[in-house]
């Protein structure tokens, strides 16, 4: 689960920008028009669009609801298209330990195509950190994040893969077929109101960030509310990679969860630990998150000036919620190639008794040669259907040496876990 919640800290810290020219930094339409169309990749329910600064070749970054500032992950990448630094931040990690240096660069030009961003600061982390293709599959060098939204109403229709940026004022009453709800920016970021239930007989009402950079369904943070139970089938996970560390945590199921009418039923939901950096949500005053997961089986539209969220069912919204049925954690081992391994089993888990260890590598899934896959097909088919066969052909290395390898064939079905 990719977690943004690690940019907190540091984000208080950004001087504002200079008016030049009449301008104000953010993000506008190129040519005035009721609307401009952005077409993005989806990997996970995630956002990828391609980027170009300042006229360099584009490359793909998140849109992420979860961060304020834009974020390029590459230094090598920020130098190599000569960009101007001013001054360094420290910036502590997802763990609540590591401290990552960053860059500031301001006054940078983003073009999105038919959109483009004015004045922008970017920070550059000093390290490059580029472990996110490894986990989505899809290189990714940055994330843009509140500005894209601050000035526009901004629709995300994950069914076609369109995001679509309006003239400020284009929604003077509630779009056809949309539920309209209220929602809060502190601190750039958007917040919302909904009813937890946990269990037969209590509902709690949370706050939630709304962060479509995090690939989660539902989050929430058990230190931030007493009502906040862990039920009792679950399962200990690593929930994914960040910036600064790796989180750990747990995963189960809620029963359901209310935005206003809108109900999500029997819902994978990831229970991070409690960790130095924990204080920084409890000052929030939020109980947890909606990811892609969740977001994913709606269309939306985010409307910050107004502090409104219209939201609307999608083709997959009756999908049931699945976790992975293997026990296999999948990784992209970055390059050229396409190459998959397995990061981790869980012991107990189908693939673990099958054979299934940490370190190999796919050669083929069902007769299927790896090059007709992609991470993302992987991760469907582990969550696919209780009981479906799986036959992996894997390449376990015997030593350093890459050529010193055996095939092994694993054979198993499917189990839900929780």
């Amino acid at each position: 689960m990719l977690q943004k919640k690690f940019f907190s800290l540091f984000l208080f810290l950004l001087a504002a920008i200079p008016t030049l020219f009449g301008q104000v930094p953010g993000f506008y339409m190129k040519e005035e028009s009721r609307k401009k169309e952005i077409p993005f990749l989806v990997s996970n329910n995630l956002i990828i669009l391609p980027v170009s600064i300042n006229e360099s070749p584009p490359v793909n970054f998140l849109l992420d609801t979860g961060v304020k500032t834009n974020i390029l992950f590459s230094k090598t990448l920020g130098d190599l298209i000569g960009l101007n630094y001013t001054r360094k931040l420290d910036l502590v990690g997802a763990d609540g330990q590591t401290v990552l240096t960053a860059s500031v660069s301001p006054t940078n030009h983003l073009d999105l195509g038919p959109i483009e961003g004015i004045f922008q600061t970017i920070l550059v982390l000093d390290e490059d950190f580029l472990e996110l293709e490894r986990v989505i599959g899809v290189p990714v060098y940055g994330v843009i994040g509140f500005e894209f939204f601050k000035y526009n109403p901004v629709k995300i229709d994950y069914d076609e893969g369109v995001i679509s940026f309006y003239r400020s004022d284009a929604f003077k009453r509630k779009p056809f077929g949309f539920r309209k709800l209220p929602i809060k920016i502190e601190n750039s970021k958007p917040y919302i109101q909904a009813k937890v239930k946990q269990n037969a007989v209590a509902e709690l009402e949370v706050k939630l960030l709304i962060d479509t950079g995090a690939n989660h369904g539902l989050l929430l943070n058990r230190e931030t509310s007493d009502q906040i139970i862990l039920p009792k089938e679950h399962l200990e996970s690593d929930l994914g990679r960040s910036l600064g560390g790796d989180l750990y945590g747990f995963v189960a199921r809620t029963r359901r969860i209310k935005l206003s009418n809108l109900k999500f039923s029997n819902l994978i939901t990831s229970f991070p630990d409690e960790t130095e950096f924990s204080y920084v949500i409890k000052d929030s005053g939020r109980q947890g998150s909606l990811g892609s997961e969740l977001l994913g089986r709606m269309n939306i539209i985010l409307d910050y000036a107004r502090e409104k969220i219209y939201i609307k069912k999608g083709s997959t919204f009756h999908e049931p919620f699945e976790y992975d049925m293997s026990g296999i954690t999948a990784r992209v081992i970055p390059g050229e190639e396409k190459r998959f391994y397995i990061s981790e089993v869980r012991e107990s888990s189908p693939a673990y008794q099958a054979g299934a260890r940490a370190n190999d590598e796919f050669v083929s899934i069902n007769t299927i040669p790896l090059d007709f896959w992609e991470l993302s097909d992987l991760i469907k088919i582990f969550r696919s259907e209780e009981g479906r066969e799986i036959t992996l052909i894997l390449k376990r290395y015997i030593d350093e040496n890459p050529e010193n390898f055996e095939l092994k064939e694993v054979k198993f079905k499917l189990k839900r876990q929780i």
